[in-house]
């Protein structure tokens, strides 16, 4: 064999060498606008609703134990996450006795787009209550990661005889970030920011975010996911939601009314976890002290009147994910023990 075929052989061993080291490089999977294309781990129905004046759909798995214990837990997913995100700790609740609901929120997923909608937290956990009246369950337990426990909080703060305790796991809005020097962007500028979205910078933030520098090959599913959507047709109206949904994590904190909340709330927290929304936009010298969940969550604990807060030294953003097996003890534990008597 010549010289300039084994340069191509060795170009081409190393190209390969480096897809298999980088898969989410490598991949140019795509998705419907609704997800379609992507499995779930367990049936997914669908809810009709109207809301603001238009026919909605909202995707759902409801699935139930053998054994039931009288209660339901509603699993509220991430921003960047979905239904599908929660199945370890579905399962294990589900073993548990709890009757698990586990919706994909309007704007997310494998739930409608609407082209315009006004985004707030009142009307995710009008919809969401609604699906649950529907089911026939009148009182729930919520289980709310990342921007879900935004909305598990807001759920409770207006809907208090829905909610008989709650479970915020890493939830964003610990701090309001305008307030600690993040500059507010228009929902153009969001969503030119959401166009921007590829398998390799999800594959880069998750890793350093959710799993505080470790990486599973069972990780690159929900980076496939997510790259699917903003590689697939429906892009564009993908990104306008993913922008709406921005903008709404962003104006609209709860963090001032920790106070308020009423029922026990179970607070897990993954110490190594450093989100904070647009910090990138911020001034230097704000970033530093943004995002410090190991201050962050001592802070809420102490605000909100019948916490208990339950720390992971070692993982990030999604505890849920990286370490199934020990988050889903520490959940159900935490659950019996704050159970109302």
């Amino acid at each position: 064999m010549g010289e300039p075929a084994m340069t191509l052989l060795r170009i081409s061993v190393c190209a390969l060498l480096t897809l298999a080291a980088f898969p989410a490089i490598a991949q140019t999977l795509a998705y419907g606008p609704e997800l379609q294309g992507f499995d779930y781990p367990y049936p997914v129905e669908r809810f009709a609703f109207s809301s603001q004046g238009q026919t909605l759909d909202m995707a759902y798995m409801d699935v139930k134990p053998k054994n039931p214990n009288g209660e339901t837990a509603v699993l509220l997913h991430g921003k960047n996450f979905c239904a599908a995100t929660w199945e370890a700790t579905i399962a294990a609740l589900v073993d548990a006795g709890y009757r698990v609901l586990a919706p994909d929120q309007i704007g997310f997923c494998k739930s409608s787009k609407p082209k315009v909608y006004q985004y707030t937290f009142q009307q995710l956990a009008a919809n969401t209550r609604a699906l649950v009246r529907s089911l026939g369950v009148e009182r729930v337990i919520l289980i709310g990661h990342s921007t879900g426990g935004m909305l598990a909080l807001r759920w409770a703060l207006t809907f208090p005889e829905d909610v008989s305790q709650l479970a915020l796991v890493d939830p964003i809005g610990l701090e309001d970030w305008k307030a600690e020097g993040v500059p507010w962007q228009s929902v153009d500028a969001w969503r030119a920011q959401e166009l921007k979205t590829t398998a390799e910078s999800l594959r880069d933030y998750e890793q350093a975010t959710y799993y505080a520098g470790a990486w599973s090959s069972a990780d690159q599913r929900w980076v496939d996911m997510l790259a699917g959507l903003f590689n697939g047709p429906g892009k564009d109206v993908v990104a306008e939601n993913a922008a709406r949904i921005d903008d709404m994590i962003f104006t609209q904190p709860v963090v001032y009314e920790f106070g308020a909340v009423r029922q026990p709330v179970l607070l897990m927290i993954g110490d190594k976890d450093n989100t904070a929304v647009g910090k990138a936009l911020a001034p230097l010298e704000a970033r530093a002290r943004l995002g410090d969940y190991p201050v962050l969550g001592k802070a809420a604990a102490a605000a909100i009147p019948n916490a208990r807060l339950v720390e992971f030294p070692n993982y990030g953003h999604a505890p849920q994910i990286q370490a199934p097996e020990e988050f889903n003890q520490a959940l159900i534990a935490g659950l019996k023990a704050q159970r109302p008597k």
